[in-house]
């Protein structure tokens, strides 16, 4: 009958926490709006400046003769002796405009100056077209990519104001390096490979380009439900390890397909699910050899917080999807159940806050090294979703340690069915206080301590309050549960509990129990 599983005084389950698995449906992206494009101006390299540039002088065979201004009659006796300018006496030549730039017509003396270099033509008005609201369904302009605007302008011109006469030479110097014009684009390009560009070993790239052809997208569907998951190349004889919430839909009498990174897919059976650690493996029905590559298993006995994590999966549908985050947290207690709530799960999770969403059920927690160290299976929802749909992440992701998942998926292939460790009790989930307590009195016929099982052999009672087991501390009746599933029937475990008042330290070997509660 009833173990720790079972739950409440009816023998009902606690209702699952807002740990949310994961199925699958496609979204579409939320675009964001274009802005207006702005003209540029007629000038935009020196807005307005003409760029200088050294005076051409003329060939030394065709210099001018110097010519002398009027100059009025002296008497013959103080008139010097006539001469003749030498090439090497003549006056320096008058002021020439600079290069390129049209000389000035000469200008009367009530004029005023010319407009000061600094000084820029005033921008061309802004289009005041009015962009329209996202959403509304108005056609919104995108800016062209021109090679300057008049902001650019704008700057150019403060750069000269900042840089003086320097600033226009610089400006001048840079158009001559270019080319023919103030206009040609300075960019420099190369031509490169991108087979040729290398990855380290332990990037995020080089760890998913290894390990996708080894992740696989599952469709499951049955007569009143269907659903996306993901799994991974668990063996070279052809099993996938997945979550039993993804393949549940295809039970009696569904289809399971499964399609791999290139985008063959294949048929597939289920082997064995285990709905209490929701971990279910599945055979593909004929694939070729070289397919089957299986993903390296970490250690996830040694994850520390802070490791990098890498998640594979199809979230959404969205296959191949990778993502990277952290390990937010160890050992964490989370109760799951699929949409329907007919199926609760119990895991002592690693967190992580690598985006998992609806779809990457199923799929692999990576770390640095490109092990796998967990099953992504579960999100904390905020109980909120956009239109009904489902909840997406939150940076709350929960995937089952590997060292379990392994032990698991190995009863399941070498038996078809789960083995769970027990105490051999049944909880009051009733109980408020810190703890987990035991039933005071019996459920349908079944006493709370199971006669002559671990918890009688180790003396616990009714109505005991376990507060620890092998040094974790136990705050409720999922973490309870949780904790003893992290372990192996036949493990040797210390139990704190309290009794009347009085705190107590027992040890007791975890019993076991064969196949799911149905």
């Amino acid at each position: 009958m009833s173990t720790e599983h079972e739950g409440g005084l009816d023998g009902s389950e606690r209702p699952a926490p807002d740990a949310v698995p994961a199925d699958g449906s496609d979204r579409p992206a939320e675009q964001a709006p274009a802005s207006s494009p702005v003209a540029p101006p007629a000038d935009p390299d020196l807005a307005g400046y003409p760029a200088p540039a050294a005076p051409t002088q003329p060939p030394a065979d065709e210099q001018p003769t110097a010519v002398q201004p009027p100059v009025p009659p002296v008497p013959a006796a103080a008139q010097p002796p006539a001469h003749t300018p030498s090439a090497g006496h003549l006056p320096p030549p008058p002021p020439q405009p600079p290069y390129g730039a049209p000389a000035a017509p000469p200008q009367p003396p009530h004029q005023p100056p010319h407009q000061p270099y600094w000084q820029t033509a005033p921008m061309p008005p802004v289009p005041d077209t009015p962009a329209g609201l996202f959403g509304e369904g108005q056609v919104v302009t995108k800016p062209k990519r021109s090679g300057r605007s008049g902001f650019i302008a704008l700057l150019a011109a403060t750069a000269i104001i900042a840089g003086g006469v320097g600033g226009g030479i610089g400006a001048w110097v840079e158009s001559r390096n270019t080319g023919s014009g103030g206009g040609d684009s300075t960019t420099v390009s190369t031509t490169t490979d991108p087979r040729q560009l290398s990855r380290p070993a332990g990037s995020i790239s080089a760890i998913a380009a290894k390990a996708l052809p080894s992740v696989v997208t599952i469709e499951a569907s049955g007569s009143s439900e269907s659903g996306t998951g993901t799994g991974f190349v668990f063996d070279t004889q052809g099993h996938i390890l997945t979550n039993n919430h993804v393949v549940a839909p295809s039970v009696g009498g569904g289809k399971l397909t499964v399609k791999f990174a290139d985008g063959a897919s294949y048929g597939a059976s289920v082997v064995g699910r285990a709905q209490g650690y929701d971990v279910a493996v599945i055979k593909l029905d004929s694939v070729p050899k070289e397919k089957l590559v299986p993903l390296p298993l970490g250690d996830s006995d040694a994850v520390q917080v802070g490791d990098s994590t890498i998640a594979i999966g199809a979230p959404f549908g969205l296959s191949g999807t990778v993502t990277s985050g952290i390990v937010s947290a160890k050992n964490r207690p989370v109760a799951s159940g699929d949409q329907t709530g007919a199926q609760t799960s119990y895991m002592n999770a690693l967190q992580t806050d690598a985006s998992i969403n609806p779809g990457n059920s199923g799929g692999p927690l990576m770390n640095s090294q490109g092990q796998v160290i967990g099953i992504d299976s579960a999100i904390q929802s905020t109980g909120q979703s956009s239109g009904g749909g489902q909840s997406g992440s939150i940076g709350l992701g929960f995937a089952i340690p590997i060292n379990q998942a392994k032990w698991v998926a190995q009863q399941l292939i070498k038996t078809g069915t789960p083995v769970y460790p027990i105490l051999g009790i049944l909880r009051d989930d009733t109980f408020t206080g810190d703890g987990a307590r035991i039933n005071t009195s019996p459920v349908q016929g079944t006493p709370p301590v199971t006669p002559g099982g671990p918890a009688d052999q180790a003396g616990l009672k009714p109505g005991d309050v376990i507060t620890s087991l092998d040094g974790v501390l136990i705050d409720s009746g999922p973490t309870l549960v949780s904790e003893i599933w992290a372990h192996h029937p036949g493990d040797k475990v210390a139990v704190i509990y309290t009794r009347g008042g009085q705190s107590h330290t027992t040890t007791v070997t975890l019993g076991s129990r064969v196949g799911d509660n149905q």
